[in-house]
């Protein structure tokens, strides 16, 4: 998708200031909080492989939206757009690959897929960033706008093809949503392991900010895509080794502090700082995801997996919020918090496991 490291850059073109960016981000997280459970509901009921499907298609309406209309309104629709697009798809992915791995006979094996197919998304970001610098140079923004059209649906159309797993006959819509909130209650060590991973996910937020932070550093618009390319390099390394033994609170808090000296230079050679924080950050999140699929057992599956999506969203005003009062320091200064809790966050859920 060529326009992700260069549509923050688009708003501000457009005439928008960074609190009107943070205001279109709160939109974007606000619909996917109205959204997000009611459609991982939707998908445990009916289709998680065609909830997948109709992800890629709001995405592409979206950015044909920005595309066309440039300008606030048309930039708050298409988030709108992309907030329930996005609620299509989070529960519904990994329910369909755990359940995949489960037939299988591997569901043990789901941190290190989890982690590879977030590894892969990530590196995806290469191609895309070298063809938006092409594209940007050929034709501005349009043209990178209208080619991201083209390859959101191209994504939706691959995932037709994704297998998914038969399950038992589905009871009511409203059945199902009562099941996965009950699960996420009351079963042992499923709530404090989705509220532990609402709070690293909502860190991603930050990543929305990457194209931006690259031209406060001095990075030309042109070049911020090639600039920030070590980012998802770095993400998609760490997600790789997710689940794995290392510590992940002082991991992260270390990534934190690394990251807030990063802000506080206001250097280009910070971007590498962000690229470490980046790693560090996908390799405790894999990890937090994984033990959350592990702890889930009803068919609610992506029900369960949406409430943890709710949590982030809410929690992701923070970020929006902390960015447009204190940029860098400000979110380093949360995650750092965060880290802070991680420990106290993971004991009761293996606690309960065991």
């Amino acid at each position: 998708m060529p326009l992700f490291p260069l549509y923050a850059l688009l708003f501000t073109h457009t005439g928008l200031s960074d609190a009107q960016v943070s205001t279109l981000f709160a939109i974007w997280s606000i619909t996917a909080v109205v959204a997000e459970v009611p459609l991982g509901a939707f998908a445990d009921r009916f289709s998680r492989r065609w909830s997948v499907v109709a992800s890629g298609t709001c995405q592409a309406a979206g950015y044909a939206l920005w595309t066309a209309l440039p300008g606030f309104p048309g930039f708050a629709a298409g988030f709108v757009l992309w907030g329930v697009g996005g609620a299509l798809s989070s529960g519904a992915l990994e329910a369909l690959l755990h359940d995949a791995l489960e037939a299988a006979g591997a569901a043990p094996a789901f941190a290190r897929v989890l982690g590879r197919v977030n590894a892969v998304s990530l590196l995806g970001q290469i191609p895309a960033a070298l063809l938006a610098t092409t594209l940007f140079a050929a034709g501005g923004f349009p043209l990178v706008g209208w080619v991201s059209v083209g390859a959101c649906l191209a994504a939706a159309a691959v995932a037709v093809l994704l297998p998914e797993t038969p399950r038992p006959a589905p009871e009511s819509y409203l059945t199902v949503l009562r099941t996965g909130l009950t699960e996420t209650a009351r079963t042992p060590g499923v709530a404090p392991t989705a509220l532990l991973v609402a709070a690293l996910l909502a860190v991603d937020a930050f990543e929305e900010y990457f194209p931006l932070l690259a031209r406060d550093w001095g990075v030309p618009v042109v070049w911020a895509p090639l600039a920030t390319l070590a980012i998802p390099l770095a993400g998609a390394a760490g997600a790789a080794l997710g689940g794995t033994g290392l510590p992940p609170g002082p991991l992260l808090a270390a990534a934190a502090v690394l990251l807030g000296v990063a802000g506080l230079a206001g250097h280009p050679a910070g971007l590498a700082a962000v690229a470490v924080f980046y790693g560090v950050y996908q390799f405790v999140l894999v990890g937090a995801e994984a033990r959350l699929q592990e702890r889930i057992t009803g068919d609610a599956r992506a029900t369960v997996t949406s409430v943890a999506g709710l949590g982030s969203e809410v929690l992701s005003l923070a970020v929006y919020a902390a960015w447009a009062v204190g940029g860098v320091p400000a979110v380093a200064a949360g995650v750092l918090l965060l880290a802070g809790c991680l420990t106290r966050l993971r004991r009761p859920a293996e606690h309960s496991q065991a």
